[in-house]
């Protein structure tokens, strides 16, 4: 019921940015920047609202339930974007190490594999409404990434992290979360399907930027269960897709993933190794606790499940909740 609150208050305020294509001239510089910083500002501003609504229209429900600490939802979720002078650096260091010992091996060894994938990238973003700065020069390109790229951070961050997982882990099983949130993340960037240009590639290629992003999702959602902090997430996921961004700028100006390797990703790689090599004792420690985490998901609680057949019906449910929010998802984002 509370994700259906909230994604009815995204959808409401999704309506101004919808409002603003209508107006504008799409094929503008100015059009995609000043798009995706509204969906950020919007879904910022609707998520904390509709989380507050929410509490106050199951008030009544939630007085009948006996739990270990209420916790106001408004308030929870705010406290995500703390960023504290003790913890500053430990946020940013995060953010860091995400960036470079996942999102960059990842990106590259998916292109080492499969080598079309770069042109199924470089050909179906830079063909939507909100994709014209891939064909602009590099100064406009740039600015017009950053400013795009942070904003499709936040707002991914803010919905599929922040409210998603964090909120869900305060409810239920908190692997649970993770799960329906990360495989809706996998789910949305798998919608890239129902674009006409799809057809060109193979079946497989929409299924491999599913994976990669519920695999990303599962890290992501695994930190902010444990830290509760959502900047880092939002500066790897950012930094991510400005690199990701450049490959294909690089790839539509007729340069060979061999040369976009040398000038773009190997650079990133041996800074990601020399940061695994001196933080090594944080990103074994993050390890250990996620894989401890994903193992008692598939431990049988006694007090919560009688039988393994119980437990595969929580399974299936989990993905099945997934699935259902992955359609409000469509609705909400394809206005």
């Amino acid at each position: 019921m509370e994700v259906l609150i909230v994604f009815i208050g995204i959808y409401l305020f999704m309506l101004v940015p919808a409002f603003l294509s209508l107006i504008l001239d799409q094929n503008s510089v100015l059009f995609p920047p000043l798009v995706f910083s509204l969906r950020a500002i919007m879904i910022f501003l609707a998520v904390p609202i509709f989380l507050l609504l929410s509490n106050i229209v199951m008030e009544s429900q939630r007085k009948q339930l006996i739990v270990e600490e209420d916790i106001n939802p408004f308030k929870g979720h705010m406290k995500l974007y703390s960023i504290k002078k003790k913890n500053y650096k430990y946020q940013i260091l995060y953010g860091l190490l995400i960036f470079f010992i996942v999102f960059v091996p990842l990106d590259f060894f998916t292109y080492l594999l499969n080598p079309e994938m770069l042109d199924f990238y470089a050909e179906i973003l830079p063909s939507s409404s909100t994709g014209s700065h891939f064909n602009q020069n590099y100064f406009i390109f740039l600015i017009s990434v950053i400013i795009i790229q942070v904003s499709v951070a936040f707002y991914e961050e803010t919905l599929s992290r922040g409210f998603l997982t964090k909120r869900g882990a305060e409810n239920f099983n908190k692997i649970s979360a993770v799960i329906i949130a990360s495989l809706y993340f996998g789910l949305m960037h798998w919608a890239y399907i129902f674009e006409p240009i799809s057809a060109k590639y193979p079946w497989y290629f929409p299924i491999i930027f599913l994976l990669q992003a519920f695999f990303i999702g599962m890290i992501l959602s695994l930190l902010i269960v444990r830290k509760k902090w959502i900047f880092p997430l939002i500066l790897a996921h950012a930094l991510n897709n400005i690199i990701s961004s450049h490959a294909i700028w690089y790839h539509i100006r007729g340069w060979q993933f061999g040369s976009i390797t040398l000038v773009l990703y190997l650079p990133l790689l041996i800074i990601g190794l020399i940061l695994l090599l001196w933080k090594f004792s944080i990103v074994k420690e993050g390890l250990i606790q996620g894989w401890k985490d994903l193992k008692e998901y598939g431990k049988i609680d006694k007090q919560r499940v009688e039988s393994t057949a119980v437990l595969f019906l929580i399974i299936v449910a989990d993905l099945l909740m997934g699935f259902i929010i992955f359609v409000l998802g469509l609705f909400v984002f394809r206005i």
